[in-house]
């Protein structure tokens, strides 16, 4: 019997049994980190096992993955688009907090 490593549901891709998305791991693994250091720093409530697994699944449906990466990054820019038009003081506010802190101001 075959183990299903990825799942499609609520609109996205999630790791079989956890809270996790294919997102937050593909994204990762393209920084280079290998998938131990991906179970073990970033994703402790996995297994390893299933870390291979989900970049496994990925690298067989790269191109189907990478379409939806390249959709989900687009929508997130216009509704972040649509928000700071929206509220401009609200986000005038969280530039100027970001500045303060530090973080990087997008």
């Amino acid at each position: 019997m075959e183990k299903q490593y990825v799942e499609e549901r609520d609109g996205g891709y999630w790791v079989t049994g956890a809270r996790v998305s294919l997102d937050s791991l593909v994204f990762a693994f393209q920084e280079g980190l290998s998938p131990e250091t991906i179970a073990t720093e970033y994703f402790p409530t996995l297994k390893l096992e299933q870390v291979y697994g989900a970049i496994a699944y990925y690298l067989g449906h790269q191109e189907e993955i990478d379409e939806y990466l390249s959709s989900t990054d687009a929508e997130f820019e216009a509704l972040r688009r649509i928000t700071r038009s929206a509220d401009s003081a609200f986000h005038e506010k969280l530039l100027q907090a970001r500045r303060q802190t530090g973080f990087s101001v997008a």
